[in-house]
């Protein structure tokens, strides 16, 4: 984003020029380095004064966006002068030049380090908009997808207790996890056993076992969990997820010091849904809560205890 040339720039910029120099080749000679054309240099006349011929040259300059880029040119080239030598001479008065060329830079080198900042503030208000406008969408975005996972949960509602609406809530689930960015693996068969599949979360992996049944899941589920994750590897944990819930022992079973299981049921996909946390937010509380306590199950009016 270029600097915008202001009225005041010009003004400055004219005055540093005309205070910088005093003989016309060195003026020329700053001219033509700042892409003035040696025509138009050409036309500057012995009897002409340099006020009078810079009047006509900025005057020209101010009609075109190419005019205009050439004055910023100058505005910068002069306001990185550091000492006058065309200034130094045998005249009386050449002090009072250089002091008073040194104040006309100085001004003007003021004046473009404000328009600067300006510039600099204004990419960075573009960019805090741009930021809030795509992270507005990605919000945008992700609730449709939200509410079209849960339309497709409640979609299910009809075929549950079925075999077909049991591979449509496996099949669902993964989608889910693929929409939380939460790493995954699909069913799979090890060792004779059927795994439901796997998910990794904060550095430990969880056997999934998905129940889309009408009766609370038992004692004899939680068991078979228990025994698949029990011939896995240190650091592996399994997640149960009953859409019917759980019977009372089945949540003791679950339970207990160094728990390898979490448990959860429908409460808290709509706690998901819902956009109070995130799935991987709510994983990572039912687990705290396991370190702290030994209890596998956290019903979601507990979060906040």
């Amino acid at each position: 984003m270029a600097i915008n040339i202001t009225p005041r720039l010009i003004d400055l910029t004219y005055e540093a020029l005309l205070k910088s120099y005093w003989r016309k080749e060195a003026l020329k000679k700053f001219l033509k380095s700042s892409n003035i054309s040696s025509t138009f240099i050409a036309t500057w006349s012995d009897d002409e004064t340099k006020r009078i011929f810079l009047d006509r040259l900025f005057n020209g300059l101010q009609q075109t966006a190419k005019g205009k880029a050439v004055i910023s040119h100058m505005a910068h080239s002069l306001s990185e002068q550091s000492s006058f030598p065309d200034l130094r001479g045998p005249w009386e008065d050449s002090i009072l030049k250089i002091q008073a060329a040194h104040k006309a830079v100085q001004e003007l080198k003021s004046y473009l380090k404000q328009l600067n900042e300006q510039v600099t503030s204004e990419k960075e208000r573009l960019e805090i908009q741009k930021q809030a406008r795509i992270e507005k969408e990605r919000i945008q975005r992700s609730q449709t997808d939200k509410h079209k996972l849960q339309q497709g949960f409640e979609a299910l509602q009809s075929q549950i207790g079925t075999q077909e609406g049991g591979y449509a809530f496996e099949k669902w689930f993964y989608q889910l996890l693929d929409f939380c960015e939460i790493q995954s693996k699909r069913p799979y068969i090890t060792s004779g056993r059927q795994i439901d599949g796997s998910l990794t979360h904060e550095g430990t992996t969880y056997l999934l076992e998905l129940k889309f049944t009408k009766n609370l899941s038992g004692v004899q589920e939680i068991d078979s969990l228990k025994a698949k994750v029990s011939k896995m590897a240190d650091n592996t944990m399994g997640i149960m997820i009953s859409v019917s819930g759980y019977t009372q022992i089945a949540i003791s079973e679950a339970s207990g010091s160094k728990t390898t299981i979490l448990i959860m049921d429908v409460n808290h996909l709509y706690l998901f849904f819902s956009g109070v946390m995130s799935f991987k937010e709510i994983i990572s509380r039912i687990r705290r809560h396991a370190s702290q306590t030994g209890q596998a199950y956290l019903s979601v009016n507990e979060f906040n205890h």
